[in-house]
């Protein structure tokens, strides 16, 4: 099923408060997201919304329901949820997004992130910017995967970028070791080693353990974040 487990629905409500002003644009950036990707999706074919996405297992439907968990489900449910299926966050969060897939329509699945377009989530790492990923990235799994040149505003794919390191990579089970991520579209380099170049979002899909379509990065060491 992919990486579906590193970008989990299964975090925070942050309460606002004197020390989130700082917070606003990257919240400002979630919010414009989560609306764009909700038009997006209502545009989609019923074909499209039954097409394999790039994470392993799931359609873009499943995609679209795990987008949404973390806004509907109450921890207590989360919780539950995570106890049947014997503490693996990964089995809880494929059981929910085959079941939410099901359960709603295409209509629903988009709607949700509509209407939670200023919601407080944050996954278990990484604070706004954790949440901004965590849309950006399963956007592009449904974008990239349907072929859609949908492009992410610059100031998003900065502020994604501007998080990665070899820590966070690893997390989301991409190994960095030997390359310099050099983006062919923004001033932005990362790492040391053998230039992989690449559109910075498509630079941040290998960062965050997504199999690249071929032909999209170049250098000797693509092949390691291309897909076969």
């Amino acid at each position: 099923m992919g990486n579906t487990e590193n970008t989990e629905n299964t975090g925070n409500t942050q309460s606002t408060g004197p020390g989130t002003a700082s917070q606003q644009p990257v919240r400002s950036a979630i919010a414009a997201e989560r609306r764009e990707l909700a038009d997006l999706l209502e545009s989609l074919t019923p074909e499209q919304w039954d097409a394999p996405s790039l994470c392993a297992g799931w359609r873009v439907r499943e995609v679209a329901a795990h987008m949404s968990l973390g806004f509907r489900y109450p921890l207590p449910r989360v919780l539950w949820q995570l106890v049947r299926a014997g503490g693996s966050l990964h089995r809880m969060t494929d059981r929910c997004a085959r079941a939410d897939a099901a359960a709603y329509g295409t209509a629903e699945l988009a709607g949700f992130l509509r209407e939670h377009a200023h919601h407080p989530w944050t996954p278990p790492v990484g604070g706004f910017a954790g949440a901004l990923g965590h849309d950006v990235v399963h956007g592009m799994d449904i974008t990239v995967a349907l072929g859609l040149d949908r492009r992410v505003p610059e100031d998003r794919v900065r502020i994604l970028l501007d998080h990665v390191t070899v820590k966070s990579a690893k997390f989301f089970g991409a190994d960095l070791t030997g390359v310099q991520l050099c983006a062919d579209d923004l001033d932005w380099t990362y790492g040391s080693g053998a230039p992989l170049r690449g559109s910075g979002q498509d630079l941040l899909l290998a960062a965050f353990g997504r199999a690249v379509p071929a032909g999209r990065l170049r250098g000797e060491q693509s092949e390691r974040f291309t897909a076969a």
